[in-house]
């Protein structure tokens, strides 16, 4: 599977994003996805990951309540709707998807990645 992020970009302390990655080659249905970023000087960090059927969704603590995400099949898509965005939350953000249910939380069990989107986030 090919994956497609988009939908980065500059916005002030407060504001909202919604990040997409568009999956080509096969059905988005196969697979788990998540998403990842990575802040400039640090290691890939675990943001968010939803299951194939969309019915459970798992987030770091650092994003709760300010971030979803979430899937639709038939568009091969899966979105991270971003609100109350803070500075700290400035990084490339990243889409991955997986054919297994395993560490979701650990980049190096992820499969297949998106070449990612920046997100700048000014206070």
């Amino acid at each position: 599977v090919q994956l497609q992020a988009s939908g980065g970009g500059l916005v002030q302390a407060g504001g909202s994003l919604r990040l997409s990655c568009a999956a080509s080659g096969r059905t988005l249905n196969r697979y788990e996805m998540g998403w990842f970023r990575q802040a400039p000087g640090k290691e890939r960090e675990f943001v968010s990951f939803i299951r194939r059927s969309g019915g459970r969704t798992y987030y770091a603590d650092s994003v709760k309540g300010r971030f979803t995400i979430s899937r639709d099949n038939v568009k091969n898509t899966v979105y991270l709707q971003m609100n109350s965005l803070k500075p700290e939350d400035t990084a490339i953000y990243y889409c991955a998807a997986n054919l297994v249910y395993s560490d979701y939380a650990s980049p190096t069990e992820w499969q297949y990645w998106g070449q990612g989107t920046l997100v700048t986030v000014s206070s």
